[in-house]
């Protein structure tokens, strides 16, 4: 069986050292955002082997940034996201905290 859900999509992810981009796109089926203060991507795995299955586009399935006005009750409410490098950590840029 599998499960169909509206998530927003990773629009973005400019994280070159992920195994799941490729191409500023993220191919994980979903992803992870926050430890409930800071907006850190949960699902970044750095290497180089690389994620195969690029037809998959990630969406976020769930958000523990509790201050980030997108937080709609541990889901992300945003159209979409973009995820990049804040120091040496990949972030979602789209986070807006309150």
């Amino acid at each position: 069986m599998k499960v169909t859900i509206d998530m927003p999509m990773v629009q973005r992810c400019s994280v070159d050292e992920c195994a799941y981009n490729q191409d500023s796109c993220c191919h994980a089926k979903a992803i992870t955002i926050g430890d409930g203060v800071h907006p850190g991507c949960d699902t970044f795995l750095n290497g180089s082997a690389g994620h195969t299955r690029a037809s998959i586009m990630a969406g976020v399935g769930a958000c523990k940034v509790s201050d980030c006005e997108y937080n709609d009750d541990l889901e992300c409410s945003a159209d979409s996201i973009e995820v990049a490098i804040t120091g040496d950590t990949a972030e979602c840029m789209t986070c807006k905290l309150h």
